[in-house]
């Protein structure tokens, strides 16, 4: 498949661990990076992103394509595997870090992600209000290699097996029609 045809998402909902192992399932995501988004410093590292000090909050950039999953799609999902309406935490990961913002590359993104936020809202899924930032996209830093692909390949890490792995498991669940294994069960 040629890139001329996908998309790009750059989305933040705490540990950019358990987005990524969500996203990376559903078919029409060609690609996941984890990385920093939305702050001052150049080239953070994960340590320094760590610190809340940089501004950046751990996100990932999603390449997908639009003829399979819709961008409204990425975000309605985007709003059921984190809460929306936690400022700067997610769980116990606290800090503006792990803040809950879409930033959007364009001003069609820009108006989907507050008619999605509003149909959330509308929706009446979660108690308190919604306090996700939608912002325009800035210089995403990819992460260190390790952070890529993380849950994949440390699925017995103490914070995966703990944390990444119940939300991935639900995810699973409640979009089993959406994952890529679900392509392939269809076109036999």
């Amino acid at each position: 498949m040629s890139d001329i045809n996908l998309e790009t998402a750059t989305l933040a909902g705490g540990c950019f661990w358990c987005i990524e192992a969500v996203f990376n399932d559903l078919d029409g995501v060609e690609d996941v990076t984890s990385g920093y988004t939305g702050g001052h410093k150049a080239s953070p590292t994960y340590q320094e992103v760590c610190t809340g000090q940089t501004g950046h909050a751990e996100a990932v950039q999603i390449r997908f394509n639009p003829e399979i999953i819709s961008y409204a799609d990425l975000l309605r999902i985007f709003f059921t595997v984190h809460d929306p309406t936690t400022l700067n935490r997610q769980g116990a990961d606290v800090g503006t870090q792990y803040r809950s913002a879409i930033f959007y590359h364009n001003n069609e993104q820009e108006k989907i992600a507050n008619e999605v936020r509003d149909e959330i809202a509308a929706a009446g899924l979660y108690e308190h209000p919604i306090v996700t930032e939608i912002t325009p996209a800035d210089k995403f830093w990819r992460a260190e290699d390790y952070h890529q692909e993380y849950f994949a390949n440390n699925p017995n890490q103490p914070y995966c097996a703990a944390v990444v792995a119940p939300k991935v498991a639900k995810f699973r669940q409640k979009f089993a029609s959406r994952l890529k294994s679900a392509r392939g069960r269809a076109a036999n």
